[in-house]
C-alpha cells in the first residue's frame, strides 16, 4: 500500500471529509496480512464513496490477501458482507475468488479497477453491528438508486433520498436543499419527484447521519429489489426471465416483478450443464411428487458458472454454521467443481462480535457536511448527543424458540434508554481507540444494559446471545479520560458496550428526569398506537369495503365522513407531540428559542380543537349500529367484515376499533389528572394542564352515556360470534323496553324499528366454572347477563364456538353456598324457578366474584315487571358460513404467545372467551371498562426464563393482552401474550436479574421478564398489567359509570 504510508492511520481520514464522525468497532491493533517477499503489483480499488485506493500485493498471493488489505484500510470488522468485483476480459462482471491467486484472475492489473461493494445483503440491517458497516451499506443503496438498479415507487424513492440528503447536509434549509438537489443526482428521474423529496426532508429535523443511515436501510430492506442482481435467463418455453439469489434462496423475476421463489430448504441441488442452469427440488411428501428439476437457459456456460458460484456462496454464508472445509484432492480423477465459499459465515460474524473485546475507532463520512463549522460552540446543540427515532428497532418474534435467536442491535434511546457520550472538542479526538469499552457478555456489571436477539431470517442456526450497553453521558470525556467522537452512534453503542456504574448518575443528568417528561412520553407512545388503530378503520377497512360492491354506500360514507376528520386531526396532534418531545430531549435546535419542557400547552391547544369534532364522535355510535345492521341484512357484508378480522392489521375485534376515539378521551383525561397532581400550582405548565383537564372532562362527560351504551352493545356483538345455539342475544326480544313501550306491547301494539342500544340487556361477567352433573364436575363456560345466566361448552365447530346447553333466568333465582353439602371446594348452588345447578369455582376469590355479580344481577332482574323472553333459540343452529377455519391454537402453550405467531391464529380462536376457558378464570364488564382506561404503549426489554439476552420490543397493552411489534411503525403485531390468569411481581433476588425497573410475568411454567426505561414507566406498566392479571372483586355494576 505505497500510497498509504504518508496518511494518518485512521479509517475516517482515509474515507473523506473531516469533522463528521462515527464509530467503528475494529481493534486498532489489527495489522495487514503478511505477504511473501518478491516483486509487488499495484491494484486499484474503487471504494463505495467513489474514491480510489492503490494496494500493493505480491504476485502469488491469493485474493484474500487483497481483500484483507482493503478491510484493514477501512478498519472494517464485518468485512465478510462485502466483496471485490471487477470486469474480466470477457466483459463479464465477476467476483474476486479469495482462494485463487489474485493476479491469475486479474490478468491486466494496470487497466483493471476492482470495486469494493456489498456482496451479501442480510434480511435485516439490525444484524449489522458496526455503524461503519451500516454507513457502507447506505452508500451501496445510494449507488443502486442512482444507477436504477433499486427499483421502487416514487414515495419510497423520495423518502430514501431525503434520508441521504439529511445525512449529507443536515437539517432542512429550503435554499440549501434545493441547491443540493440541483447539483447532485440521486435518481435517474429525480426532477419529477423533487418536491416530494423536499417535503420528506422537512420531517428529519434533528436526525444524525447515523440515524439517517439506519432509516435508509430500514426502508430499503423492505423493497422487493433490495440487494437484487439480475442474471438474464429463459425458461423452457423461451420466455425471458431473470434469476437472482437472496438469503432465502433462488428467486425468479420477470422484468422487475418476482414471479417465483425457491427456498433453500426446498432445493436439493444446484448445478449447471453448458448453458443450462438446473435447480433440483426436493420431493413434496404431501403431493406424492417425485424430484422435480427446473431448467433455465442462460447466455453462456460462463454466465451459468458465475451465477452458480454466487448461489453457493449465498447458501453457505446464510445457512451454514462455519466456513465449509475443502474437499480432499482425488488421487486420479476429479469430478465437478472444487469451488467453495471462503470466509466467515453470518453466524461466525455474530459470534465473533459477541466474544471479542471490540474497541471503537472513529471514521469520517466523505459526503457529510454536518458539523463542518469549526466556530461552533462546544456546547452547541449540534454537538449534543442526538437520539435516533424509535423506528430503529430490532426485535425477536415472540413465536421463535430460544434456540433460534442471535444478537442484534438495540433500539435507540429516544425511548429513554441510555444516550451517547460526547466530546466537547473535535480537535481532541483520540483516533487510537477513543472511548474504548469492553464487551460484557453477561451484562452483569451493567446497571441498565438493554440486550436483545435477532432471528437470522436466512435460516441459519443461532443461539442465545446477549451484549451489554455502553453508558450515554452528558460529560465530554469517559471515566478513562479518553474523549469520544461528537457523533458517537447510540445505535452501535447500545448493541455492543456496557455502561459502568459510575456513569449512571451522569447519564441521568443528561436525559430528562422530570416525571412530567415521562407523562408526556406516555402521551406520545399511546398516541402513536391510537393513530395506528384509527388507520385500521380509515384506511384498511374502508379499502376492504370499497372492493365489495355489496357493501352499502350509506355505511361507507357514514364511516368515512365521521372517522377521516378525526384521523387527520390526530395526525397533526401526533406531529406536534413528537416535535415537543424532540425539543424536550434536546434533539432539535428549536429548544434554544424558549421553554420547551412542558406539554400542557400542546394538550390544551389540541383538546380545544378536538371539541370541534364532538359532532363526529357522537356519530360513531351510529356507525357501529349501521354496520351491524348491514351485517345482519347481508351475508356478503358479514363476510367482508369477517374476512377483514382475519387480516393481521385487525389484531382486535373490528368493533373495538370503531370505539377507539371515544376511549381516547379517557386517556387524555387520566394523563392530565396525573400532570395536575404532579405540578405545583406555581409551575408554568400547571395552568394550561388544568385548563386542558377541564376541557376534556366536559367533553368526556358529554359523551359518557354514548360510550357506556356502545361498550355494552359491542360486547354483546362479540359474544354472539363466540356462541352458537342462541339467536336473539342482540335482538328486540331481549330489549328491556321503557314502561311506555311495555304498555303498548301488552295492549297488542306491534313495535317496529331498529334495536335501541340504550335498552339492551347488560353483559356482566363471563368465565369458566365447573358444573356438577351425574358424570361429576365438568368444565363449562358461563355467561352472566342482567336477565339470565347461560352455560356452554366449547363445541367442535371449525372456529370452536361455544355451544349453549341451557339458561337460568335470574328472575326469582336464589343462590346458596354449598361447599359442605356437596364436598366440592368453592361450590355454590343456583336455585331457579325450573331447575337448580351446582357449580364450583377454581378458587375462593373467583367464587366470591361470581356470587357477588350473580346477586347483583338478580336484583336487576327483580326490578323488571316480568321475566324476559327465552334466550335459547328454538330453531336449528345458524347454518351461515362460520369464520375462517384456519389453523387455530388451543393448547395452553399456544395461548401463552411465546411460541406462537399471530399469523397462524384466528381471532375467534384466541378471544377473551377462549383465554378464560384455557386459563380457568373469568372477567367482568367492569374489568373490560377498566381495561379501556389502562391501555399503554412503549418500548420494553423482554427476557425469557432460560435465556441471557434481552430483546427490545414495541409493546402495546390492550384488551387484556400484550401485543409485540418490531417498532411502532409496524402495521400489525408479530405476536401476542394474553395476560388473564398471569401474576405480575418483581423478580426475587435468587433469580439473578440484576437490573432496575424489571417486572416478572408468571403463569404455570411460563415466565417472562420485562424491563422498562424509567421508574415512572415501571410503575405504569405494573399498574396497567395488574388491572388485567389481578381483576379483584369490583363494585356493583352501576358504579361502572364512576369509571368515566
Amino acid at each position: 500500500m505505497s500510497e498509504l504510508t504518508d496518511r494518518p492511520s485512521t479509517a475516517g481520514q482515509r474515507l473523506g471529509a473531516p469533522e463528521s464522525f462515527g464509530v467503528s468497532t475494529l481493534e486498532p491493533g489489527m495489522r495487514p496480512p503478511v505477504q511473501p517477499p518478491g516483486r509487488q503489483v499495484s491494484i486499484r480499488v474503487q471504494m463505495l464513496d467513489d474514491t480510489q485506493e492503490v494496494f500493493q500485493i505480491s504476485q502469488r498471493v491469493p485474493g484474500k490477501v487483497l481483500f484483507d488489505l482493503v478491510c484493514v484500510h477501512l478498519n472494517l470488522t464485518e468485512g465478510d458482507y462485502f466483496g471485490l468485483e471487477y470486469t474480466d476480459h470477457r466483459k463479464m462482471t465477476v467476483w474476486l475468488d479469495l482462494l485463487k491467486p489474485a493476479l491469475k484472475q486479474i490478468r491486466r492489473p494496470k487497466n483493471t479497477i476492482l470495486r469494493f461493494v456489498v456482496k451479501f445483503f442480510p434480511p435485516d440491517h439490525t444484524q449489522l453491528m458496526e455503524e461503519l458497516t451500516r454507513y457502507l451499506f447506505a452508500l451501496q443503496i445510494k449507488r443502486d438508486l442512482a444507477c436504477g438498479r433499486l427499483i421502487c415507487n416514487d414515495t419510497s424513492a423520495a423518502l430514501m433520498v431525503s434520508h441521504i440528503i439529511q445525512s449529507e447536509i443536515g437539517d432542512f434549509d429550503e435554499t440549501q436543499s434545493w441547491q443540493h438537489l440541483l447539483h447532485n443526482k440521486y435518481l435517474p428521474d429525480q426532477d419529477a419527484i423533487r418536491d416530494k423529496i423536499i417535503d420528506c426532508h422537512r420531517q428529519h429535523v434533528g436526525q444524525t447521519p447515523a440515524e439517517s443511515d439506519y432509516q435508509l436501510l430500514e426502508i430499503a430492506r423492505r423493497l422487493e429489489m433490495y440487494g437484487v442482481r439480475l442474471y438474464p435467463a429463459k425458461d423452457r418455453e423461451g420466455t425471458k426471465l431473470s434469476l437472482t439469489v437472496a438469503h432465502t434462496g433462488v428467486l425468479v423475476f420477470q422484468g422487475y416483478t418476482k414471479i417465483n421463489a425457491f427456498n433453500w430448504s426446498k432445493i436439493r441441488k444446484l448445478s449447471f450443464k453448458r448453458k443450462r442452469f438446473l435447480i433440483k427440488l426436493r420431493a413434496d411428501p404431501s403431493q406424492n411428487s417425485h424430484h422435480d428439476t427446473l431448467e433455465f437457459a442462460m447466455a453462456s456456460r460462463d454466465c451459468c458458472k458465475v451465477f452458480w458460484k454466487i448461489c453457493v456462496e449465498y447458501h453457505a454464508f446464510f445457512r451454514l454454521f462455519e466456513e465449509p472445509k475443502p474437499k480432499p484432492k482425488p488421487i486420479l480423477f476429479t469430478r465437478g467443481s472444487s469451488f467453495r465459499f471462503s470466509g466467515r459465515t453470518q453466524k461466525q460474524i455474530i459470534d465473533h462480535l459477541k466474544d471479542s473485546e471490540l474497541k471503537k475507532v472513529p471514521f469520517e463520512r466523505k459526503h457529510s457536511k454536518v458539523l463542518s463549522s469549526s466556530s461552533m460552540s462546544p456546547h452547541s446543540s449540534s454537538f449534543r448527543s442526538q437520539v435516533p427515532k424509535e423506528s430503529a428497532t430490532s426485535v425477536l418474534l415472540a413465536d421463535q424458540p430460544d434456540s433460534a435467536k442471535t444478537n442484534g442491535t438495540e433500539e435507540p434511546p429516544t425511548n429513554g434508554f441510555p444516550d451517547c457520550a460526547l466530546n466537547s472538542d473535535p480537535s481532541r479526538q483520540n483516533h487510537n481507540g477513543a472511548g474504548q469499552h469492553l464487551l460484557n457478555p453477561d451484562g452483569s456489571d451493567s446497571k441498565e444494559s438493554p440486550q436483545e436477539r435477532l432471528v437470522p431470517n436466512g435460516g441459519g442456526p443461532g443461539e442465545d446471545q446477549d451484549r451489554g450497553v455502553t453508558s450515554m453521558t452528558d460529560v465530554y470525556q469517559i471515566p478513562g479520560g479518553q474523549p469520544l467522537s461528537p457523533l458517537t452512534s447510540p445505535l452501535l453503542i447500545e448493541a455492543g458496550y456496557v455502561r459502568h456504574d459510575d456513569e449512571e448518575e451522569a447519564r441521568r443528568k443528561k436525559f430528562p428526569t422530570d416525571k412530567a417528561y415521562f407523562m408526556a412520553k406516555e402521551l406520545l407512545t399511546t398516541e402513536r398506537t391510537f393513530l395506528k388503530d384509527l388507520q385500521v378503520i380509515t384506511e384498511f377497512f374502508q379499502k376492504a369495503a370499497g372492493k365489495d360492491e355489496a357493501f352499502p354506500d350509506v355505511v361507507k360514507n357514514l364511516i368515512s365522513s365521521h372517522y377521516d376528520p378525526v384521523y387527520r386531526f390526530h395526525q397533526g396532534f401526533l406531529k406536534e407531540t413528537e416535535q415537543r418531545l424532540a425539543q424536550w430531549e434536546g434533539r432539535s435546535n428549536a429548544h434554544i428559542k424558549g421553554d420547551y419542557q412542558r406539554i400542557g400547552d400542546v394538550l390544551l391547544k389540541n383538546i380545544q380543537g378536538l371539541r370541534q369534532l364532538t359532532v363526529h364522535l357522537q356519530k360513531h355510535s351510529e356507525c357501529l349500529v349501521e354496520l351491524e345492521r348491514a351485517c345482519r341484512s347481508s351475508r356478503k357484508v358479514e363476510a367482508v367484515c369477517r374476512d377483514f378480522e382475519q387480516q393481521r392489521v385487525c389484531y382486535l375485534p373490528l368493533y373495538i376499533f370503531l370505539l377507539r376515539p371515544l376511549h381516547r378521551l379517557l386517556h387524555y383525561k387520566l394523563i392530565l389528572e396525573r400532570l395536575c397532581k404532579h405540578y405545583p400550582p406555581t409551575h408554568d405548565d400547571f395552568r394550561d394542564s388544568r385548563a386542558a383537564l377541564a376541557e376534556i372532562s366536559e367533553t368526556a362527560l358529554q359523551l359518557q352515556g354514548i360510550m357506556m351504551k356502545m361498550e355494552n352493545f359491542q360486547k354483546l356483538l362479540e359474544l354472539r360470534k363466540d356462541l352458537t345455539g342462541v339467536e336473539n342475544l342482540v335482538t328486540p326480544g331481549r330489549v328491556r323496553l321503557p314502561p311506555r313501550c311495555r304498555l303498548l306491547r301488552s295492549a297488542g301494539v306491534r313495535l317496529t324499528g331498529r334495536v335501541c342500544v340504550c335498552d339492551l340487556q347488560e353483559f356482566i361477567r363471563l368465565g369458566c366454572l365447573s358444573k356438577l352433573s351425574g358424570k361429576g364436575l365438568q368444565q363449562r363456560m358461563f355467561f352472566l347477563f342482567s336477565d339470565c345466566l347461560m352455560y356452554t361448552s366449547r363445541g367442535t365447530t371449525p372456529s370452536n364456538q361455544f355451544k349453549v346447553h341451557g339458561q337460568l333466568p335470574l328472575y326469582g333465582m336464589t343462590i346458596r353456598e354449598s361447599e359442605e353439602e356437596w364436598g366440592v371446594p368453592h361450590s355454590f348452588t343456583l336455585f331457579g324457578q325450573r331447575q337448580s345447578v351446582v357449580v364450583a369455582a377454581s378458587c375462593a376469590a373467583e367464587m366470591e366474584r361470581w356470587v357477588e355479580d350473580i346477586r347483583m344481577a338478580i336484583d336487576l332482574a327483580e326490578q323488571s315487571s316480568s321475566p324476559n323472553a327465552e334466550l335459547l333459540s328454538t330453531s336449528p343452529p345458524d347454518t351461515k358460513p362460520l369464520e375462517d377455519a384456519g389453523a387455530e391454537l388451543e393448547s395452553e402453550e399456544e395461548l401463552c404467545g411465546s411460541r406462537s405467531s399471530l399469523e397462524r391464529q384466528s381471532h375467534r380462536g384466541n378471544t377473551t372467551v377462549h383465554v378464560c376457558w384455557h386459563r380457568n378464570t373469568s372477567v367482568s364488564m367492569v374489568d373490560f371498562s377498566v381495561a379501556v382506561e389502562n391501555q399503554l404503549s412503549g418500548n420494553l426489554l423482554r427476557k425469557f426464563k432460560n435465556s441471557n439476552g434481552w430483546q427490545k420490543l414495541w409493546v402495546v397493552f390492550t384488551n387484556f393482552s400484550l401485543f409485540f411489534y418490531k417498532s411502532h411503525q409496524d402495521e400489525y403485531p408479530l405476536a401476542s401474550l394474553p395476560l388473564l390468569g398471569y401474576s405480575v411481581t418483581v423478580p426475587a433476588e435468587s433469580e439473578n436479574i440484576h437490573k432496575d425497573y424489571v417486572f416478572k410475568l408468571h403463569f404455570k411454567s411460563h415466565v417472562y421478564y420485562f424491563r422498562s426505561e424509567s421508574e415512572y414507566a415501571f410503575e405504569r406498566w405494573m399498574e396497567v398489567i395488574r388491572s388485567a392479571t389481578c381483576s379483584a372483586s369490583r363494585p356493583l355494576l352501576s358504579s361502572r359509570k364512576d369509571l368515566y
